[in-house]
């Protein structure tokens, strides 16, 4: 059996993730593709609870035409409890078969403060934040190595970093589906 599955983004980033962490189960049992939905939340998430709404959003529009499932990615950024001021970038992923989600996060790391204050100040998303702070002027970066990828000098690359949050998802849906 083959099985389909749409990623609610056509961010290569995001379905290249997906199509490697699926290439590792199996490099003939999927046939992944990216499909543009929207996700229903601000550009730039600004709490866990948004973050995940928006990765539950771009699932549930990405199941369609007889999709074996769908898959929703969406980062976003949530304030530590108990820290004034301190935010943290998650990559939050759901995966969907028409019943069931699943769940599954990347790790969070904090941006330099200038970053966070730009983003809930002015309204900016991280790549155009990046960009007034003077970080770079790749304005697709989140299409390429991320924020991530630039903050860590590459050490650790948005690919890398969504790859968490879908291996996450993949433990609860392996209950579901034999692989």
């Amino acid at each position: 059996m083959k099985y389909s599955v749409n990623v609610g983004s056509l961010n290569p980033v995001k379905v290249e993730a997906v199509k490697s962490v699926l290439l590792e189960y199996s490099k003939d049992l999927f046939d992944v593709s990216g499909i543009d939905v929207e996700s229903d939340v601000n550009e730039q998430p600004q709490s866990f609870e948004e973050t995940l709404r928006g990765a539950k959003n771009r699932a549930k529009k990405s199941l369609i035409n007889n999709t074996s499932f769908s898959v929703g990615l969406e980062d976003g950024i949530f304030a530590v409890p108990g820290e004034e001021n301190l935010y943290m970038n998650i990559c939050i992923c759901v995966i969907y078969n028409g019943e069931t989600f699943h769940y599954g996060t990347s790790s969070a790391f904090e941006y330099p403060r200038e970053i966070t204050d730009l983003v809930k100040g002015r309204g900016l998303d991280i790549s155009e934040a990046l960009g007034a702070a003077g970080y770079t002027n790749n304005a697709a970066i989140g299409s390429s190595q991320g924020a991530i990828g630039l903050l860590s000098e590459g050490r650790l690359v948005r690919q890398d970093y969504t790859k968490q949050a879908i291996n996450a998802a993949f433990i609860h849906l392996k209950n579901f589906v034999e692989l």
